[in-house]
């Protein structure tokens, strides 16, 4: 049986960041702690962390009374990625293969995740970007092309804000009239909301929804009766992220799973060293 029980540290670590994003009085970021510290206590540790996540964040909006903490952080990256969409997005029209292209930079932008690194800058953003061109890559973006020209409807799972900009690049390259882009149903970490979708021009190009979720992942009974139709209704999942990962890696449904690795138990759940760049089918 799987456990998360090295993710506590990292619950903690978010909790109190976002409780510092939220206002300076440390008598609200000793309330946060203490209220969430007794929500771990009661946790079951092999539920899937984004469903330990969304407990931890609810308790962090409640106490702190700010419904969305990131929220000045998600505009700052929506915006640096945007400023360098032209550059990304040459190198994509100007490589010998752009949809590999394409779908490396869609990976490389999995690095902007605050869950996991809350000290993550733009200029660690680019050198990621820079080194995802020529980096090794877990899985076979062939395979996954070819399922992309077979499918008829495509739902593609959306992750973090600012890499929402890499997911417009990678769908700028599939057969974006087949492409359904899902958000989560309300602000949690720097997770993808309709507002980052209109942002970042998403809305333009395809079909956006949200999951009606207020969990960092895609937990199906949290979502709402219409996501769940489009979810059951694709013949291809594209999805972002560890916390799409970690939720939905049982089902089974054609799912690519695509993202960087950054925790232990992922790594060993997809046999990849921490700091690959993954492409995983569950099929």
């Amino acid at each position: 049986m799987k456990t998360y029980f090295d993710c506590i540290p990292c619950f903690l670590r978010q909790a109190l960041n976002a409780a510092r994003l939220t206002t300076a009085d440390i008598k609200i970021h000793e309330n946060v702690m203490r209220k969430v510290l007794g929500r771990v206590y009661e946790m079951d540790l092999n539920q899937p962390p984004p469903l330990m996540g969304q407990q931890i964040y609810r308790i962090i909006r409640e106490a702190s009374g700010d419904s969305d903490p990131y929220k000045k952080i998600k505009n700052k990256f929506n915006t640096f990625v945007l400023d360098l969409y032209p550059e990304f997005k040459k190198k994509i029209t100007t490589s010998v293969n752009p949809f590999e292209t394409a779908v490396r930079l869609a990976i490389a932008g999995n690095i902007i995740d605050f869950g996991v690194d809350a000290e993550i800058n733009t200029s660690t953003v680019y050198q990621v970007v820079n080194q995802s061109l020529t980096q090794e890559l877990n899985g076979s973006i062939e395979k996954f092309k070819e399922a992309v020209l077979s499918a008829n409807k495509i739902l593609y799972l959306g992750d973090n804000s600012g890499e929402i900009v890499f997911d417009r690049l990678l769908i700028e390259q599939l057969p974006y009239d087949k492409v359904t882009y899902a958000v989560r149903g309300y602000p949690v970490i720097n997770d993808v909301t309709m507002d980052d979708a209109v942002a970042t021009g998403i809305t333009k190009l395809v079909t956006v929804i949200d999951n009606g979720s207020d969990a960092p992942g895609t937990i199906l009974d949290e979502c709402s009766d219409k996501f769940k139709r489009v979810f059951h209704d694709a013949d291809m999942i594209i999805s972002k992220g560890q916390g799409n990962y970690e939720s939905l890696s049982d089902s089974n449904k054609n799912i690519f799973f695509i993202f960087k690795v950054k925790c232990r138990v992922v790594a060993e759940n997809t046999k990849s060293a921490l700091g690959s760049m993954v492409i995983q089918n569950n099929k």
